[in-house]
């Protein structure tokens, strides 16, 4: 014989008080995991937003990061001519050859500095990136000491406004204007003609990267194979633009997630105790109770069952409150330094399905373990025993 549902809820709201403790401290625990895991997201779809499906981006081997590769004008000239690469109507490769460089600039309002990506470009990078559109100004000019600033460096930095000036190498350029990239890393860069940035750094024919477009993305595999036999080229590395990105976020995004991790399961035991007390004071306070269940005929199971539905019910009343909560995260947005790439990303918090299924996982197991304890209790006392206690 089994107890009713309706007879653990009107127990719950019957005991108001510890009932809303008990979810306050769970729906606390659940919110800071919740978090933790957003924010991990958070860094990933940002940086895996930065990339296209169809675009493939070559390296140096062994290179982590744009900031550190390096790669030839004539190399790129003859990854060009392969047949593979999408072409305009001028039979002209969608491609850019990139240089990356990095630059500090302060914060606004504090004594901090951060490393701001400085990405120069070729005309085609545009065509690349449709992500990336003009928010205000215009686009910088070919030969010219200008620059376009990410929005998110515009918001956060000093002197990054339109009009504005940076020191890039030995020069002032010039900001004409603010690009919006979305929620990609594009937002937290500043771009100009790569030909300048070669020639202020002494860089010659030296490249950071070459981005194109595959007319098929199907040939990625074949491309690939051209660039690692052809000897000129075997010294480079081809990704996927996406894959190359998502690469960048590991570290980070792990190191977030082990360190709030950390941090939550420790205040997890603190919530497990919190339940296992309430669920221990219902016991006492229901023992006449009890063993009027078990004079009626209910089995021991069916006690033990009844209480731990009471620990999970709590728990997920607890879970929904704290995953509301965090969801009101995803308006936040910050930036810190990318440990992929040492420079300056601005990211929010993602909440995903997964995340979601993660965050009520975690309350159920929660719950089992605050309420498993006092429900054995419950189910081994003794009717007689309990009875007379009423008495």
């Amino acid at each position: 014989m089994k107890i009713p549902i309706s007879y653990n809820w009107r127990n719950l709201w019957t005991r108001r008080l510890t009932t809303l403790l008990t979810v306050t401290g769970i729906s606390l625990v659940v919110f800071v995991f919740a978090a933790v895991l957003m924010l991990s997201q958070g860094v990933k779809d940002t940086l895996v937003a930065t990339g296209s499906e169809d675009n493939v981006i070559v390296l140096r081997k062994g290179s982590s990061s744009e900031l550190i590769s390096s790669i030839g004008r004539e190399q790129i000239d003859l990854i060009s001519t392969f047949p593979e690469l999408a072409r305009n109507k001028d039979n002209q490769p969608y491609g850019t050859a990139d240089v990356v460089t990095m630059i500090n600039l302060n914060r606004k309002g504090t004594a901090d500095m951060g490393n701001i990506s400085i990405r120069g470009i070729t005309s085609s990078a545009f065509d690349l990136r449709p992500q990336v559109h003009l928010e205000k100004g215009k686009w910088f000019t070919p030969g010219q000491m200008e620059v376009v600033v990410g929005n998110k460096i515009s918001e956060q930095f000093e002197n990054a406004e339109l009009g504005g000036q940076i020191a890039i190498g030995s020069k002032n350029w010039t900001i004409v204007g603010v690009m919006d990239a979305g929620k990609t890393g594009f937002a937290s860069e500043i771009w100009t003609d790569a030909d300048l940035v070669l020639n202020e750094f002494n860089r010659e024919n030296v490249f950071s990267s070459y981005t194109f477009r595959l007319a098929d993305v199907n040939d990625f595999e074949v491309l690939k194979t051209k660039i690692e036999t052809e000897k000129r080229l075997q010294d480079l590395d081809v990704k996927q633009e996406q894959k190359f990105y998502l690469e960048q976020s590991e570290f980070m995004a792990t190191f977030i997630s082990a360190l709030g991790l950390v941090i939550t399961i420790i205040f997890s035991f603190g919530a497990m105790i919190g339940a296992m007390i309430t669920m221990y004071a219902a016991v006492a306070n229901r023992t006449v109770e009890i063993g009027t269940l078990r004079a009626l005929g209910f089995p021991r199971r069916s006690i033990l069952t009844a209480f731990l539905i009471e620990a999970m019910a709590l728990s997920l009343i607890g879970a929904g409150v704290g995953l509301g909560l965090a969801s009101f995260m995803q308006f936040v947005s910050f930036s810190t330094t990318n440990f992929g790439s040492f420079s300056e990303l601005a990211f929010g918090f993602s909440l995903s399905s997964e995340i979601v299924l993660s965050t009520f996982v975690f309350a159920i197991v929660m719950g089992i373990f605050g309420g498993f304890l006092p429900a054995v209790r419950a189910s081994r006392m003794n009717i007689v025993n309990s009875l007379r206690a009423g008495g």
